[in-house]
């Protein structure tokens, strides 16, 4: 009988498949159930962040929303992004029929250790690029004028918090359930990356051609990293650490966090240093994982198993086998009675003699 072989291990963008419940059309529904349920859930948050607003006496626009202003209005930005985790999350366990932590990494788990240790290799990289940005000359604009501690503190704090899961929800969006989607009908992982990198781009607005391509670049290469560690982690962490030093900095000038610009409206010259820093910051991902490999498959699921066809049925077997009786050998267990006095013993065996003699 040929035994066939064992299924091949899935990488990253193929943990679509990871269940034996997996169909064709889970991930197409579970896209639409994302999409749906976000928009709901942001409209409910934001109906209530509005009426809280409201009641606190923040004025209201020309169109009649709420002004939360730089600070307030941030954070409920970055709140409302930040929804999409837990939609992708139930999407996955839900609609998907596996584990919720499968979209985090083929472990199962957010591997927190290898996180912050993409995170602290991201910071100089970002840091080094943004601050060769602030030495690019300006294009009209205004100089630099500092917000002061008042503002720039509790916007710092703010940022620190909320800046991650903002960060950390747009990759479980795209490099996760996207990308994972994608898999599930492709097997190279290139085909995975292209659609939903331009989706990400597409998702910050169209602004110039160079912040477009900016962009798509960033989505490639968190979606290459994603499927060479095996998970989100290098990508929040890149992802992380560029919000939060762009965020910063902003907060620290004047009005810096009413701009309504994004990384979409960014000309050439902040983008060659954008893409150089996103190019060293893969390079030195890849190398950390040749001195701290992570794992970058799981296990594929066996298909239930069926008996074969000659299987015929057995009475299940309780305790220890118990040799049958035979003519002339009492039954395991019964009692022997002893021999009648008078009665001849028969002769020991030859084996047994010699063993008698060999004992002292």
């Amino acid at each position: 009988m040929t035994i066939p072989p064992l299924p091949e291990p899935l990488p990253h963008h193929r943990l679509a498949r990871l269940s034996v419940r997996h169909r064709w059309w889970r991930p197409l529904v579970g896209t639409m159930v994302v999409a749906v349920v976000y928009m709901i859930a942001v409209g409910v948050l934001y109906v209530v962040l509005e009426e809280l607003g409201s009641r606190k006496g923040y004025p209201e626009g020309p169109d009649g929303a709420v002004e939360f202003g730089p600070v307030s209005g941030t954070a409920v930005d970055l709140l409302l992004l930040a929804l999409a985790t837990p939609v992708v999350l139930l999407a996955v366990r839900w609609i998907g029929q596996r584990p919720a932590g499968t979209v985090s990494s083929v472990t199962g788990r957010l591997r927190w250790r290898w996180l912050t240790l993409c995170m602290l290799t991201a910071l100089p990289i970002v840091a080094l690029a943004m601050g060769g940005m602030l030495l690019l000359p300006a294009d009209g604009d205004e100089e630099f004028r500092w917000a002061g501690w008042g503002v720039f503190g509790p916007a710092l704090a703010m940022l620190v918090v909320l800046v991650p899961v903002q960060a950390a929800a747009e990759e479980y969006v795209f490099r996760g359930w996207l990308t994972q989607a994608v898999g599930a009908f492709v097997r190279s992982p290139w085909f995975a990356f292209l659609p939903q990198a331009v989706l990400f781009a597409a998702a910050h607005g169209w602004g110039t051609p160079w912040g477009f391509t900016d962009l798509v670049v960033f989505g490639v290469a968190a979606g290459w990293l994603t499927w060479r560690s095996g998970g989100l982690e290098a990508s929040i962490g890149l992802h992380t650490v560029n919000n939060l030093l762009a965020f910063a900095g902003s907060a620290a000038t004047v009005d810096g966090l009413r701009s309504d610009e994004t990384a979409a409206d960014a000309p050439w010259p902040l983008v060659a240093l954008d893409v150089t820093s996103i190019a060293l910051y893969t390079a030195a991902v890849v190398w950390l994982l040749r001195r701290r490999p992570q794992a970058r498959t799981a296990p594929a699921p066996l298909p239930p198993g069926r008996p074969p066809a000659f299987a015929t049925p057995y009475a299940p077997v309780t305790g220890n086998p118990v040799a049958p009786p035979w003519a002339g050998r009492p039954t395991p267990g019964t009692p022997v009675p002893p021999p009648y006095p008078g009665t001849p013993l028969p002769p020991p065996s030859p084996g047994a003699e010699a063993g008698a003699a060999d004992q002292p």
